[in-house]
């Protein structure tokens, strides 16, 4: 066990394995409600939810995943311009005002009983990901930031399609060396910068990575910049392929905050 899988604060606050069994045993209580009010079909969502999640279905670019009209079967315009430094990226539906809700709920209001569903998202949509995979990483926190949210959400959603997929887990080969601001709000300059050089592979992790394929885990991509940060950690310390697996993608810029 991690510090990537908030367990180190067990003994002050509860972890998010002991609040989701706290949260299934008040569920045979009180039937559960979705997030946006009414019965909850799964995961915490209504019919109604389940009807405007934008799922990512279609074509994509074989790059960084955005999705087409039509199938070109090639790259989208930005990702021939300038390769990116993961090799590929898929997404489980595009993040609006619909998947935005669930997606903060995990992130900042501790509901890591959301995870799993994300995780059973992903396992449909980064299949091809999926089977060329060796081993599956999250995007790591800042020991400050894990400190304060108490758990990782991408190693939230990692750790159970790792179990589902039955990949090697790593939640501690990556680390995030400086502590870095919120994305939030940043220009695409500005997020590459706010990451530039913020991830590393430990020298006693490298093992780990070397020689692999690994597919890497987050909640949402808006330009991929700390996705390409990892990327180039991992492959620094050996990774023979980075590809990315995230929840949300944003179509294309958006001020929605994340």
């Amino acid at each position: 066990m991690s510090a990537e899988d908030g367990l180190f604060l067990l003994r002050l606050k509860p972890g998010p394995r002991v609040r989701g069994a706290l949260r299934g045993a008040l569920d045979l209580i009180f039937p559960p409600q979705a997030i946006d009010g009414g019965a909850a079909l799964a995961g915490g969502l209504s019919a109604a939810a389940w009807s405007r999640i934008q799922f990512v279905d279609g074509p994509v670019c074989d790059g960084c995943g955005a999705p087409f009209e039509f199938d070109i079967g090639s790259r989208c315009a930005a990702c021939l311009a300038k390769p990116r430094a993961f090799d590929a990226a898929r997404a489980a539906c595009l993040y609006d005002e619909t998947s935005r809700e669930p997606i903060l709920k995990l992130k900042h209001a501790d509901r890591t009983d959301l995870a799993p569903l994300f995780a059973r998202w992903l396992s449909r949509a980064a299949r091809p990901l999926i089977d060329e995979a060796d081993a599956i990483a999250p995007v790591p926190l800042h020991p400050s930031r894990l400190l304060s949210r108490r758990y990782n959400q991408a190693a939230e959603i990692a750790r159970p399609l790792a179990r589902m997929t039955g990949l090697a887990y790593l939640p501690d080969a990556l680390i995030r060396r400086r502590a870095t601001e919120t994305q939030g709000g940043k220009s695409g300059t500005g997020r590459k910068r706010n990451v530039a050089g913020a991830f590393e592979v430990p020298d006693r992790r490298a093992h780990q990575v070397r020689g692999r394929r690994i597919l890497l885990i987050d909640d949402v991509m808006t330009t991929g910049s700390t996705a390409e940060g990892c990327a180039r950690a991992l492959k620094a310390a050996g990774a023979v392929r980075v590809d990315v697996a995230v929840v949300a993608r944003v179509k294309e810029m958006s001020g929605l905050a994340i």
